[in-house]
């Protein structure tokens, strides 16, 4: 047996390949939108991908579920378990549809289907036999329903699909989940998650890749309650201090849903020449994304441009400050490359973003402007509506610089009856890189805003040090 995890750091994403290396069949299970690398994978293996599945209608990332079957022919399995509001869409019609039990067979591999609700209603988690080796199943693909050290959020759906209080069933149903499902597993049952640190689908996700049911059990936050039985205790410990959901879930949920948009090959993307760049922005019929560091972006950047900093978090940055569904103007990269222009694109298809027209190497020969921008100790001098705190709520609980309103830059634009109408914006993050994006999507979209330099490490470093600079 083959067993391949394509990790993707932006949206801290796992899917997989697992194939048969006797009769050279395959299947990816929760691929992303750009599938290029599960075919090069396959080749590169000498396989045929004959077949791909997902665990659940993902709110994160847009499938390439039927992207990689248009691709390749291979037959789709999908979820048909959480009752009638959690079916799969005209999308997915040609699919087969799995409850619990049913079984994909590949050569000496299958995958049975385990139904795991509480995330979603619908989701269903993967036992694998290799066949060559064992009668006993050894891996379990777990999408978001068991994570290393954490399980799947059940708010999701209130915070994303339009619930109202569905975490508190949800909850139960994790709990059971677990009970029934999970812990009925031997101990050397391989844990394979579909997300890893850094993905808002969990609260508290180790970065360590993989795990095993004998662990989880033991050394679990979630371990003590199962072990006592304390449904309650579980309960209000998994909904207590969950992270703020971005606002762009929602999008994820419909789309995945019905069945995201085929991309097919996609050509590479053409380079524009400054002077049209530039009498397409005085008209207002593009929209630049300056890829660069807010450091350079503070030196000067095109008026109206959107700040979504380097490959490493394009689509998640981008997919809070440009919403497919209600702009209709294209983007224009600023890459130094063609290649480099691709990826960037790569990343944002991954959230459905499907609008990169083109690309530029430099932003000599256009108009600039200086981002507005305020040491974090002249606050006080400064005249203004709203001082807003751009991270998430628990960061927000933990310390913030006081007078502070706090909305998310994954939530602020689809919020904006939380800000002033008129009058200065003072936003801070953390360390700077997430208020540089979300202050170009409020300026933008018309708002005075002010950046403060060093975002809230700075700040929190200048009151640190002046009793001691007045002590001096």
């Amino acid at each position: 047996m083959l067993l391949e995890r394509l990790y993707d750091d932006d949206l801290a994403h796992a899917s997989y390949l697992i194939g048969c290396q006797r009769n050279g069949e395959a299947i990816v299970v929760d691929p992303r939108r750009d599938v290029q690398v599960y075919l090069d994978l396959a080749a590169k293996h000498g396989m045929t991908i004959t077949a791909v599945t997902e665990t659940h209608i993902h709110a994160d990332y847009l499938s390439g579920t039927r992207e990689l079957a248009a691709r390749t022919e291979a037959t789709m399995y999908v979820s048909a378990e959480g009752g009638p509001d959690w079916q799969y869409g005209p999308g997915f019609d040609d699919a087969t549809r799995m409850t619990h039990g049913q079984r994909i067979t590949l050569g000496n591999i299958t995958l049975e289907a385990v139904h795991t609700p509480g995330h979603t209603p619908e989701h269903l988690s993967f036992l694998v036999t290799d066949g060559a080796a064992t009668s006993d199943p050894g891996y379990f693909l777990s999408g978001d329903f068991v994570f290393v050290g954490d399980i799947g959020r059940p708010d999701l759906l209130d915070e994303a699909a339009g619930g109202t209080d569905t975490r508190f069933q949800g909850a139960r149903d994790l709990f059971a989940s677990i009970r029934d499902r999970f812990l009925t597993l031997p101990d050397y049952v391989q844990v394979l998650p579909a997300h890893g640190s850094g993905s808002a689908c969990g609260k508290a996700l180790g970065a360590v890749p993989t795990s095993t049911v004998g662990y989880e059990r033991r050394f679990a936050w979630w371990a003590p309650y199962l072990s006592a039985g304390d449904e309650q205790g579980f309960i209000d410990s998994l909904l207590g201090d969950q992270p703020d959901a971005h606002a762009y879930f929602a999008r994820m949920k419909r789309q995945n849903r019905t069945g995201p948009a085929l991309l097919g090959e996609l050509a590479p993307l053409p380079q524009i020449d400054a002077s049209d760049l530039s009498a397409a922005l005085e008209e207002d019929s593009v929209i630049l994304i300056d890829t660069r560091h807010h450091s350079q972006v503070h030196q000067g950047t095109v008026p109206g441009a959107l700040n979504v900093p380097g490959e490493a978090k394009a689509a998640s940055y981008a997919a809070w400050v440009y919403d497919p569904e209600t702009e209709t103007r294209p983007l224009v990269v600023l890459a130094d490359s063609t290649d480099a222009a691709g990826r960037f694109r790569d990343h944002l298809l991954r959230v459905g973003i499907d609008t990169v027209h083109g690309s530029i190497a430099t932003l000599d020969g256009l108009q600039l402007m200086q981002p507005k921008t305020i040491a974090p100790t002249d606050i006080d001098q400064v005249k203004h509506a709203l001082l807003l705190d751009v991270r998430n709520r628990t960061e927000y609980n933990a310390g913030h610089i006081p007078g502070a309103a706090q909305l998310s830059g994954g939530r602020a634009l689809w919020h904006t009856d939380e800000l002033p109408a008129s009058g200065v914006i003072l936003t801070y993050c953390q360390s700077g890189v997430r208020n540089s994006v979300i202050a170009s999507a409020l300026r933008r979209a018309g708002h005075d805003v002010v950046e403060i330099e060093g975002s809230y490490r700075a700040w929190l470093a200048a009151t640190t040090a002046q009793p001691a600079a007045n002590a001096a």
